[in-house]
């Protein structure tokens, strides 16, 4: 039986909770139980097993990450919108490294779509509006700033930039003004060679 007012919701926030505090890879039923103070059995009365649990604590990080961001680049545009945007996923990863990892976590095809992470392409498609960028061009950029978000935040989590001048956060900022630069002045190549749409 279910523990008296141990709802899925709380067990979801309870198992962020404890992705914060030892890594989302060692997140299983049986550890969350433990923190619970319940059996492992009584879990399965709110999540089917391991899998379904980190699929449930990716949706709810997702989720947090889209509402932050979106708080953050609300009114802005260009630069400040970029840098917002930018800092809002950083100042997550370091308040919540465990969720943070939830987030990339793989999810099918179905619940990757109903989850929050369309909102966050959209997001960054509307930032990046400010750019006038064509469309075709714009699921290239929306990569590139992905990739160099999650991978700078990734090696500055893990220490690589702590034993060396400049600070990380100086590069951070110019890494976000080269970003800006690149998205002002996209290479004409592409755009020249870019096929025209059917």
């Amino acid at each position: 039986m279910a523990r008296a007012g141990l709802t899925a919701e709380r067990v979801v926030r309870a198992g962020a909770e404890l992705a914060d505090e030892i890594g989302f890879e060692r997140v299983t039923p049986s550890e969350l139980a433990r923190k619970l103070g319940i059996k492992t059995a009584s879990l399965y009365s709110h999540v089917k097993n391991a899998h379904d649990l980190k699929t449930r604590i990716a949706l709810l990080a997702l989720e947090e990450l889209a509402d932050q961001a979106s708080a953050a680049i609300a009114g802005r545009a260009g630069r400040d919108a970029l840098g917002a945007f930018a800092n809002a996923y950083r100042d997550y990863a370091f308040q919540h490294p465990g969720r943070f990892a939830a987030a990339r976590f793989r999810l099918d095809a179905a619940t990757a779509a109903a989850s929050a992470g369309p909102r966050h392409s959209r997001m960054t498609r509307a930032l990046l509006r400010g750019y006038d960028l064509p469309e075709l061009q714009e699921t290239h950029a929306v990569r590139l700033l992905g990739s160099v978000f999650n991978g700078y935040v990734e090696l500055e989590m893990a220490g690589s930039f702590s034993h060396s001048a400049p600070s990380s956060e100086e590069s951070w900022t110019e890494i976000l003004d080269a970003l800006d630069s690149l998205l002002r002045n996209w290479p004409a190549s592409l755009l020249r060679n870019w096929p025209a749409s059917s």
